[in-house]
């Protein structure tokens, strides 16, 4: 059909699904008169709503000729967008071809008028020189900076790819290597726009217009007008300047977020580059003219790139801490040539993420150049604008993934039940107003001014409040948030992944020794290679040549772990000049040589060698090529050669298990594999160093172009260096206090997996006893599945012996629940799962099904990819977990992004998309972030249901007052909305974190058992007590209705004593004036005590301090304010100052009656605070968190339900008898107990109970087999072969 949905993007993670759309004349029509007799509302109603306003303006068109089209995301927020769709004229289609008429304009030199470039894109204005003829129409639309062109074949909207796809590197070499014509470059452009990543700062008005228009501000403007026309000015003023307030402070936030992106990407993103043009030589231009396929010629002094290329000629060296938060140099190649090198597949595809060695990423330092004979260094733009991968990133920082949290939906569906609420106050004063045949306006008015007291406009500023603190304090401990609305979502976190490097270790790695091998065998350990006796051996030869170390201004420069291994030699490196580069060829080595004090000294004795009396003074190595580190294959490769030798020699370092495959098999010891686990065991790193000495048919130009699997071959065994990566002091303590607080830990690694499992034995995340299943998964190959081999890694405590084995009969299979430490994972939570990233994407793909069941219990993720990170915090998330991902910015980014709560602990530009950032590098940030996460989340509860308390309190008040025809007067509104109000709500924020993590979490919703009894519960004592108030005082003796003229003194009344003076009572009946509005009776002055104290009241009964805040005695603000206004109604009740009583038009009461509504507050004080702190605290609260607990953390069948259960409420002593009655006091909610969990990861865990093949058994294989008819891999049946 020519209307149905086509999806964009697919697979992607912005893919999303579109329909086309044509403008309808009557439609317009019709939306201009809902307009105009709404008064905007429509208007404002469709700006809210995308989706409703292209479907009241637009119909149904196909794509091909549509107007506008209609989006929506795919993910489980389905959010909707709209685009216009937008035409210019072109000489092409796509971008990458030849337009047919160029060839002749270009020969012409009138390249100026190749094609249309319209001024506006909505327009085209022909060239004088371009035939109408030759002109064709593309359509496109802008979508989140990304444009979407119109493809003819493909029937669909999809974005314009560069060089980064589908071309091949023979034809990167070949095709557009000599650079663009002029006119070729301007009909690119059309179609790529501006090279620019354009972070606009939107003007103050623009802001204060979308701001403006948030339904809260709305709908707090329609309240003000409302109070306006009631004359209720003083408030609505308060209202006017809260909102003022509110709105300055976010504009200067976005504004001032939008200016720190703008200044990030601005610097350095306009300049002039040199490009070829095509043989006609090297032209200068601006870097935001530039289009794929042009070729920018790199100075010599670097750059910051402007886009995305790759080196065709020369190397470069090249910082991109602004991609991967590493600040280490990294030197880039150019990009083999396939018709040079007859090993390169001649059809390999250029991918930028594959070919990261030889990309040079926008935003990115070029610090140094290497040229050779005279060739300038040369390369290709492959991506431009936010294509790049710095547009990406900025992309993803501008349209964030919105972040789905329970609070904020039932936020919004708590106001729907209170605009319920509203509604039936809104009939009820309609009707009642008719019935006592009160004025149309009057009747209006009042029913409007029900929907603002049930629906608090000051709602919004009051929930900012606890956020705002929070931020504050999270500041002054080194923590900063660009993102305040993630500090709640904080407060759930129950899983935090970490990287190791950098993070839970030291940064660095200190040489711990080497071990030498000699004649197949392993020498003793040796702390120091640099001694005279090693000077010159292969081995320490090996680490002084193999690395990719280079000088900066004089400064060593390079990968720590290199910098650590050439410093241990005490060698020195030179490097040759740019002047020797430019005048000769490649050859020109980088020369290392020993320290002349570690050479023997030269003295031609008898018994001295003569070679080395030879070579002692001028003893050099020159590195004649490098083959850089590979992280595919693991290992780097030079190839040098000595002074005065003849022959070169090649070095490897690398992967232990790597480097000994390429090695000869005899001068491999026979003990490597004992020797290496027991390092790796220890958590040390370790690299194994191999020599080859070439044969001399090698020479210094065939070196140059052999291939490298030639050099890497029967080499020499050396032996292996030892680095040890110390934990952080920090780290054990921390990780125990998340332990105890029942917070998983994971390890996401790019390091070696024995070396992460050591690790995480020693910081605590595994603990001593507890068994490691590790999950080794190939895809399928030569015939054979996919398959997962599981084998138990040695989990028993280090002792002399390396290798013990494992009696699979100690492998606690199925655990009990139990107390502390090991009720931690929602199942069997001795044993965990480790894997590498291989087998992690293996498992990915063809083992779908599997991927919860090993998330759930896995622990240690080592050799994980930057995407697999992500990948990983995807998976934590799909099973419901709140994920935090803790790392150091280098290539955490995506996961610190997409996790709910993400933690930087650098302060480098690639940390700018992380919602915090700690000043400090350490992860003790993390039990300070969520301590403060769920302070505030506790805040935003205490805060909501007390704002739902004060508008239903005031709506019963007032709806109590409509029956009489009475109100609450102005003023009596005003000490109510300010004085007590706002005071509260903004000092019962103030309560800080508790000092310490417990072990449980708060709700994540306010749509939950424990939470809906509290505010309920509330709601009927508070309308019980106003009630009981509202009718008790029409049926006092003395009672009569009030009117300002009344001939006695209602306080008068024989045998009462007057508490006011005389003059007071006088003052009362001095001054009569008509009462319009009927506020003075005593129904009024009743019905306002009660409130006035209920509004207290319910503060305190919501102000919740232990476990999560710290007691609200410690709130010294929250204590006073609280004291002086209650010590102020007080003051009023007993009428000690009469003219405010004046001032609010209260009437004078009886003392008798005085002292009644004085009993009538601590009645409902003490019955409200026994409510809440001692039956729903107690008894609901502890229940909900128990059933959580059973749902997430059950590790026994039902059967030991109640042992478990007593053993939990022992663990909290204070309430350890309510602990014991509770269950025969509340029978329902314990059938509700044996309800399933709603969280996906604790439904797995029952589930995996029953389970008798979970978790795999030692030293068995799991295979897939697709079933007949599919072949998706995520449907597979899991067969296990022992």
């Amino acid at each position: 059909m020519e209307n149905e949905e086509k999806v964009i993007n697919k697979g992607e993670e912005d893919e999303m699904k579109l329909c086309g759309y044509s403008f309808c004349r009557w439609r317009l029509a019709l939306v201009a008169l809902g307009m105009v007799l709404t008064g905007g509302f429509l208007l404002l109603l469709l700006y809210w709503m995308p989706e409703w306003r292209v479907k009241a303006t637009c119909r149904r068109a196909p794509l091909r000729g549509c107007q506008v089209v209609l989006l929506r995301t795919t993910d489980e927020f389905q959010t909707w967008f709209c685009a216009k769709v937008r035409t210019v004229l072109s000489l092409g289609l796509h971008p990458l071809q030849t337009p047919k008429y160029a060839p002749e304009k270009v020969a012409n030199g009138c390249s100026g008028h190749l094609y249309v470039t319209p001024s506006d894109e909505s327009r085209t204005d022909l060239g004088s020189s371009g035939p109408k003829a030759h002109l064709q129409e593309i359509r496109c639309f802008t979508h989140h900076s990304m444009k979407y062109f119109w493809n003819e074949a493909a029937q669909n909207f999809g974005p314009i790819k560069g060089l980064d796809e589908s071309t091949s590197c023979l034809s990167i070499h070949k095709e557009h290597s000599r650079g663009l014509t002029k006119g070729t470059q301007d009909y690119r452009k059309l179609f790529y726009g501006v090279n620019e990543i354009a972070v606009k700062v939107p003007s103050i008005f623009k802001l204060l217009v979308k701001e403006v228009l948030n339904p809260f501000y709305i709908f707090q403007l329609f309240s003000v007008i409302l109070w306006s026309t009631d004359e209720y000015y003083y408030y609505a003023a308060a209202i006017v300047v809260m909102s003022l307030i509110s709105v300055v402070s976010s504009l200067y936030t976005i504004r001032k977020q939008y200016r720190m992106l703008h200044d990030m990407v601005a610097a350095h993103s306009i300049i002039r580059v040199s490009v070829n043009r095509a043989s006609q030589g090297v032209e200068e231009i601006l870097s935001t003219d530039l289009v794929p396929g042009d070729v920018i010629v790199v100075p010599l002094n670097g750059m910051v790139m402007p886009c995305d290329a790759v080196l065709v000629s020369g190397t470069c060296i090249v910082n991109e801490s602004m991609l991967t938060g590493e600040s280490v140099p990294v030197t880039k190649t150019n990009l083999p040539n396939p018709s040079e090198d007859p090993r390169a597949a001649v059809d390999e595809a250029y991918s930028p993420e594959g070919h990261r060695r030889h990309t040079l990423f926008c935003g990115t330092t070029v610090i140094q150049t290497r040229f050779y004979s005279g060739e300038v260094v040369r390369a290709v733009v492959v991506r431009t604008g936010f294509s790049t991968s710095k547009g990406q990133l900025i992309r993803s920082i501008l349209y964030p993934k919105p972040m789905d949290f329970k609070l904020y939906r039932d936020a919004y569906m708590f106001l729907l039940c209170l605009v319920a609420v509203a509604a039936v106050g809104f009939l009820y004063t309609v009707v009642i107003s008719i019935l006592h045949q009160v004025p149309a306006e009057i009747i209006v008015i009042e029913s409007l001014d029900i929907i603002t007291i049930t629906v608090p406009p000051a709602l919004p500023a009051a929930m900012t409040a606890g956020i705002v603190y929070a931020q504050r304090r999270l500041k002054r401990v080194g923590i900063f948030c660009i993102s305040p609305q993630r500090i709640n979502i904080c407060g759930q976190l129950n899983l935090v992944c970490f990287d190791k490097t950098g993070t839970l270790t030291e940064d660095g790695l200190d040489l711990w020794g080497i071990h030498r091998v000699e004649n197949s065998s392993f020498l003793p350990p040796e702390e120091q290679p640099c001694s005279q006796a090693l000077v010159k051996t292969p081995f320490v030869a090996c680490m002084a040549t193999c690395h990719s170390l280079t000088k900066i201004e004089g400064l060593l420069s390079g990968d720590p772990l290199d910098l650590k291994m050439f410093a241990a030699t005490g060698w020195i490196l030179e490097e040759a000049t740019e002047e020797e580069t430019a005048l000769h060829n490649q050859i020109m080595p980088t020369v290392v040589r020993p320290p002349k004090q570690l050479l023997p000294e030269a003295k031609p004795a008898a018994d001295t060698d003569m070679e080395l009396f030879e070579l002692s003074s001028g003893y050099e190595i020159g590195i004649v090529r490098q083959f850089p580190f590979s992280s595919a294959l693991q290992r780097m490769c030079v190839v040098a050669r000595a002074l005065g030798q003849k022959r070169m020699d090649a070095y490897v370092k690398g992967a232990p298990e790597v480097v000994a495959g390429l090695c000869k098999q005899e001068t491999v010891p026979q003990d490597f594999e004992r020797i290496l686990e027991e390092y790796t065991r220890q958590g040390f790193r370790v690299i194994a160093l191999a020599h080859r000495k070439l044969e001399s048919r090698l020479t210094w130009h065939k070196v140059l172009n052999v291939g490298r699997d030639t050099i890497e071959a029967n080499m020499d065994f050396l032996g292996l260096i030892v680095m040890q990566n110390k934990l952080k002091p920090e780290t054990p303590s921390v990780l125990e206090d998340l332990h105890r607080a029942n917070i998983r830990t994971v390890m996401v690694t790019g390091d070696n997996m024995l070396t992460a499992i050591s690790v995480a034995r020693d910081c605590g995340m595994i603990r001593p006893q507890e068994k490691v299943i590790v999950a080794e998964a190939q895809p399928p190959r030569d015939g054979q599945p996919a398959r997962v081999n599981w084998h138990y890694a040695d989990a028993l405590p280090r002792g002399p012996d390396p290798s013990p084995t494992i009696d699979t009969e100690d492998v606690p299979i199925k655990v009990a629940q139990g107390n502390g430490l090991e009720d931690l994972l929602p199942a069997a939570a001795r044993f965990h799962f480790a894997m590498n990233g291989k087998s992690f994407a293996a498992i990915q793909e063809h083992f779908a099904d599997l991927v919860p069941k090993l998330v759930l219990h896995g622990t240690v993720f080592a050799r994980m990819a930057p995407d697999q990170k992500t990948q990983l915090v995807e998976a934590l998330q799909s099973v419901d977990y709140y994920v935090g991902m803790c790392g150091d910015g280098a290539n955490d980014c995506g996961a610190l992004k997409r996790a709910h709560g993400g933690i930087s602990l650098s302060e480098l530009e690639a940390s700018v998309a992380s919602p915090f950032t700690s000043r400090t590098p350490s992860i003790a940030c993390v039990p300070n972030l969520i301590r403060e996460g769920r302070a505030a989340l506790i805040t935003s509860f205490c805060v909501f249901k007390f704002m739902a308390l004060y508008s239903i309190i005031q709506y019963v008040s007032v709806t109590l007052l409509y029956s009489i025809q009475s109100n609450l007067g102005d003023f009596q509104f005003l000490f109510i909305d300010l004085a007590i109000i706002l005071v509260v709500v903004f000092t019962m924020s103030l309560n800080p974190a508790w000092k310490e993590l417990v072990p449980r979490r708060p709700p994540s919703g306010l749509i939950s058992g424990a939470l809906l009894c509290s505010v309920l519960s509330q709601i009927l004592i508070s309308l019980g007590f106003q009630t009981l108030g509202f009718l008790w005082v029409r049926r006092q003796p003395w009672y009569q209705p009030w009117s300002p003229l009344l001939s006695t003194d209602p306080c008068a009344v024989p045998g009462e004593h007057v508490l006011a003076n005389a003059s007071s009572a006088q003052g009362h009946n001095a001054t009569p004036s008509h009462d319009e509005h009927n506020i003075r009776n005593y129904e009024n002055t009743t019905v306002f005590f009660i409130s006035s104290f209920q509004y207290l009241i319910v503060a305190v009964a919501f102000s919740k301090g232990r476990p999560f805040r710290q007691p609200s005695h410690k709130n010294y603000l929250f204590v006073v304010s609280v004291t002086l206004l209650t010590a102020v109604v007080l003051l009023i009740l007993l009428d000690l100052v009469g003219p405010i009583n004046t001032f609010l038009e209260l009437v004078c009461l009886p003392s008798n009656w005085r002292v009644t509504i004085l009993l009538l507050a601590v009645a409902n004080a003490f019955v409200s605070i026994l409510v809440e702190s001692l039956l729903l605290e107690t008894l609901l609260w502890r229940v909900l968190f128990s059933r959580d607990k059973q749902g997430e953390h059950r590790l026994a069948p039902s059967s030991s339900s109640s042992s478990s259960s007593s053993s939990s409420s022992s663990s909290h002593p204070p309430q350890e008898t309510l602990g014991r009655w509770r269950w025969c006091a509340l029978p329902v909610l314990l059938r509700s107990r044996r309800k399933p969990p709603k969280a996906r990861y604790a439904h797995l865990a029952q589930e995996l109970l029953v389970d008798p093949e979970w978790p795999p058994k030692p030293s068995t294989t799991t295979e897939a087999k697709a079933p007949p008819g599919h072949r998706n891999g995520s449907s597979c049946h899991v067969i296990t072969v022992t």
